[in-house]
């Protein structure tokens, strides 16, 4: 059988899967088994079974195995196959279930299929399957593979469960970098940044080289630490170690928020103007970057900064994303631009076929509210879909009315915050300084009997700087 006869049959199967067409792909099925084609193949075998998942809408687990026992040859390779199918075009149940009926007939189980079937426990958080993977593993000695090893670590990191990740980083008696980097990812994830700059320390001993992710993890730590200095020295380590560092967006737009976040606003400027040098597309930087650095105006007050970078990314064609919209729109609220943010607002849709989300919708409430617009940010937010609501909506008409004097309307706004969180004390607390300003102490007091009740507490904030020579 030919290579041009298999893709032939696979483009069929794509072909069929598309357009729903299940009466093709069981003739052509057919046609397999008659010919035994099906066997020659563990692409075609791969492709078939995709393509009924994707069309019988009773698809199952028991349809799923009543298949695999039809094939022929079990080898590795097929089911190796099939896995990583399943998994790239969403089924990640079924790559488990591929990777079951492989332990329980006999299936030959290499790194592979533990690596894929890992990964699928991750992405679909499935710790208690992973769980019985990594026994497995550390009985049939395949913890000894730094491949699987980094597959664990990344299966608990992922699931939250830090702990399990550090104690299977600790026994692999092989690691890199890679596995260093995935418990990296799971200590920021869980905003452990003292111990994620630990482990940078503990990988120089270990002779692991840091890779770009690795300093992009360092960066993070750094922000969430608010340690400049430290961050200033990996930095000046990304500018002598990386040779294109104008090629990774990611590493430069965490160097722009690293700065941002810490109030060094021209630094991150700094970094921005950079990373539109050598640019091999007409000198454009990445939508990520003009974002970043939107942000980075934004969260320091520089509202009208805000407006002018968005105007400069359209003129120089970026098409603009959600995270950009929100910084804007919430800029014109700041600056009392409120026809310019409505403007933008609409162009979402009209200009740029984006559908507004519950972000969109709060920071045009907040922008009505802050111009003293009550009644029109009320009706925006009742007109919003039911599904759209959130607390945060209801919260910015709330302080609106806070601003203003509405009790009416800030009544009517904590009940409807209140319905959909009936302990988010931040509402609560909003909703006795209105009381308060109308001299209603009732109505404190029935909140507070409440508040004691229900035994909630307001969180106490805290913030803290670095000081430096």
């Amino acid at each position: 059988m030919s290579i041009r006869s298999l893709d032939s049959f696979a483009s069929f199967f794509h072909h069929s899967s598309q357009f729903k067409n299940l009466k093709t792909i069981k003739k052509i099925h057919a046609h397999l088994l008659r010919t035994h084609f099906q066997f020659f193949s563990p692409n075609l075998h791969s492709k078939l079974i995709l393509s009924y998942s994707q069309i019988i809408p009773n698809f199952d687990a028991k349809s799923l195995n009543g298949i695999f026992q039809c094939i022929i040859p079990r080898t590795s390779l097929t089911f190796n196959v099939m896995i990583s199918d399943f998994s790239r075009h969403g089924f990640q149940d079924f790559a488990l279930m591929g990777f079951s009926f492989m332990h329980s007939n006999g299936v030959p189980i290499d790194t592979y299929a533990l690596c894929s079937s890992l990964n699928g426990c991750s992405f679909v958080q499935n710790v208690v399957y992973g769980k019985q993977i990594h026994a497995f593993v550390g009985k049939s000695g395949w913890l000894c593979s730094v491949f699987v090893g980094s597959a664990i670590v990344d299966m608990y990191a992922k699931n939250s469960l830090i702990y399990d990740a550090v104690e299977v980083f600790d026994e692999m008696p092989m690691k890199n970098t890679v596995c260093a980097n995935a418990l990296l990812a799971g200590y920021g994830e869980a905003r452990m940044w003292v111990e994620g700059l630990e482990l940078l320390r503990k990988m120089q001993g270990l002779d692991l080289k840091y890779d770009q992710f690795t300093l992009s993890a360092s960066l993070r730590a750094c922000t969430g630490l608010s340690a400049i200095a430290l961050g200033k020295q990996v930095h000046a380590y990304i500018l002598r170690t990386v040779y294109d560092i104008t090629s990774d967006v990611h590493l430069q737009s965490t160097l722009v928020e690293m700065y941002g976040k810490n109030g060094m606003v021209e630094k991150a400027w700094n970094v921005f103007k950079f990373a539109g040098l050598g640019r091999q597309e007409d000198g454009k930087r990445d939508i990520i970057m003009w974002t970043s650095m939107l942000s980075v105006y934004g969260r320091n007050g520089c509202y009208k900064r805000v407006i002018e970078l968005y105007n400069q990314m359209l003129m120089e064609g970026i098409k603009p994303d959600r995270v950009a919209f929100v910084t804007v729109i919430s800029a014109c609220g700041h600056t009392g631009e409120v026809n310019l943010g409505v403007q933008y607002f609409d162009s979402m849709q009209s200009d740029f076929g984006l559908e507004p989300g519950q972000e969109h919708y709060s920071c045009l409430a907040d922008l009505l509210c802050r111009a003293g617009e009550l009644e029109k940010a009320w009706k925006l937010v009742n007109d919003i879909k039911s599904r759209d609501y959130n607390v945060s909506l209801w919260g910015a008409l709330l302080r609106a009315c806070l601003e203003q004097g509405n009790i009416k309307l800030g009544n009517l706004a904590a009940r409807r915050a209140l319905e959909l969180d009936p302990q988010n004390t931040g509402i609560l607390v909003m909703l006795s300084n209105l009381y308060a300003g109308f001299g209603l102490w009732n109505e404190i007091e029935h909140l507070r009997e409440s508040v004691r009740k229900e035994g909630l507490y307001k969180d106490v904030a805290c913030s803290w700087i670095e000081i430096t020579s």
